[in-house]
């Protein structure tokens, strides 16, 4: 098994998207008006229209409900990322900061309140452990 993706559902895709695009610097693929994916070299992030949720059972999700799950990025340098993210206008949540676990990390709402974690490997075991998946 291979984890592959997660989807964000959202009444607003275009609001969202242009937020992923501006924090991770890629652009989204669109195939159509209800949804999007931002790529990344281990995963992908898919942004869902409200009007989607039917396909999996309606009621099934319900957007800008989310308080449980982070969507987490690796970033080469957080404390450059997160003074170019304040320079365009994106809240950041405090300062970048040294985490238990090794990671300097700077984390930001999305529109829809989804908390989202910008962080580099500072440690030396964090370092290690995220090289592969950096290199």
């Amino acid at each position: 098994m291979n984890l592959v993706s997660l989807r964000l559902i959202t009444a607003d895709v275009d609001r969202l998207v242009t937020f992923y695009e501006t924090i991770t610097g890629i652009t989204a693929d669109r195939p159509n008006a209800d949804f999007a994916e931002l790529r990344t070299p281990n995963g992908t992030l898919a942004i869902g229209s409200t009007r989607t949720v039917a396909i999996f059972g309606p009621g099934s999700a319900r957007p800008a409900d989310n308080h449980s799950a982070l969507v987490e990025f690796l970033v080469a340098d957080v404390d450059a990322l997160s003074a170019a993210l304040a320079a365009r206008g994106i809240e950041l949540l405090g300062e970048p900061r040294d985490l238990p676990w090794g990671n300097r990390s700077q984390l930001v709402r999305d529109p829809d309140g989804t908390l989202v974690n910008l962080f580099t490997p500072v440690s030396p075991a964090a370092i290690a452990k995220f090289a592969q998946v950096a290199g």
